[in-house]
């Protein structure tokens, strides 16, 4: 080996180094183009039903479909942001500056009463949250509300931009897969076309099974919200509803906010004989109805729309997690699934690949 093929072997070496970083950085620089995208495909695919709907039982054609489609989930999200109105303009108007020095007031008439359940069950936990400055903390939250206001201008370029590409998308049904296909090694066109077919489907009754779980949690949330009389149930449930879309952590997060809007909308009531029974069976039934979830609709759910075991996919959601956080966490089932799929198409003799691929 001669020092010519050792500085050319040099030089590859640092040129393949370069293009690596160089294409980083080039999608690190250009990452919100591909969560459009990818927000664009999720919705593509969640569109797929009603779109072939459309076309073969009431004989739209295509392009009337897609944007039937998309004019109905428009109307959904506007429809969804004006149930939010109430209750950001009751939370704002509490936030606001002007009455910063009422919400410290209520806030520290709860801890009060609650100080004073506790003081007389010989319970002091609440001693010091008593000297608690809220008027500082409190301040603090109109400049975050300015910084989200200040960041809906790029929102809205957003929402146009996933727009624009789901229309695309929605309109050929191809164009993902063609683009797919393009960087693909040659020779493997067919088997991957075929993969990406069943994965297309999969992933659309996936993301349709999500929606239908989160629209049984909200039923559930509403009626118990409405039954103890907290004030914009709808909306509230709605919120924690959605938050079930984040494996494990959403539930607690939810849990707390339905816990704090318990509370906070009987305000100026009695904490011993109001307040604490309401929040207290609100919470009873937000557990009840995460039992429900966790242990009937979700595997049941889960199960049939991506053909993989419950515990399956409850170990996969945690490796996910311990992996890539709360991200990991939602994109762990999508991402398994697909793989499953792709293991199959290539490596259907291995044997365990054809353990947890039997069911597809």
């Amino acid at each position: 080996m001669n020092s010519k093929t050792i500085t050319n072997g040099i030089l590859r070496a640092i040129g393949i180094l370069s293009g690596i970083f160089l294409l980083g950085y080039f999608l690190y620089a250009i990452q919100s183009v591909i969560v459009y995208i990818v927000i664009a495909g999720i919705l593509s695919l969640i569109a797929r039903p009603i779109i072939l709907f459309l076309r073969r039982k009431l004989k739209f054609p295509n392009t009337l479909a897609v944007v039937f489609t998309m004019m109905f989930m428009l109307g959904m999200l506007t429809g969804l942001i004006l149930m939010f109105i109430p209750l950001v303009a009751e939370q704002g108007k509490s936030l606001s500056l002007l009455e910063v020095d009422k919400l410290e007031r209520n806030v520290q008439e709860i801890i009060n009463q609650i100080s004073n359940y506790f003081s007389s069950k010989g319970i002091d936990v609440l001693g010091e949250i008593k000297n608690f400055d809220f008027l500082s903390q409190f301040q603090q939250i109109p400049n975050f509300l300015n910084s989200i206001l200040g960041a809906l201008g790029s929102l809205s370029v957003g929402l146009f931009s996933v727009l624009f590409i789901s229309f695309f998308f929605m309109k050929d049904s191809q164009l993902l897969k063609k683009g797919v296909l393009t960087i693909i090694p040659n020779g493997t066109e067919n088997r991957f076309s075929k993969s990406l077919e069943t994965i297309n489907d999969l992933l659309s009754r996936y993301f349709i099974g999500l929606i239908f779980q989160i629209s049984i949690l909200f039923v559930i949330y509403t009626i118990i919200l409405l039954i103890f009389g907290i004030n914009n149930a709808v909306v509230i449930a709605f919120l924690c509803a959605l938050l079930n879309l984040i494996p494990y952590v959403g539930p607690l997060i939810g849990a707390v906010i339905m816990f704090i809007l318990s509370m906070t909308s009987n305000i100026g009531q009695d904490f011993q004989s109001q307040i604490l029974p309401t929040t207290t069976y609100v919470m009873i039934g937000y557990l009840i109805a995460q039992l429900i979830d966790n242990f009937a609709s979700q595997p049941i759910i889960f199960s049939k729309t991506t053909k993989s075991h419950p515990l399956e996919i409850f170990l996969v959601i945690i490796i996910g997690g311990l992996l890539f956080g709360v991200v990991g966490m939602i994109t762990a089932v999508p991402i398994y699934t697909a793989l499953k799929v792709i293991l199959k198409e290539f490596l259907s003799d291995n044997k365990i690949v054809k353990s947890i691929t039997k069911d597809i």
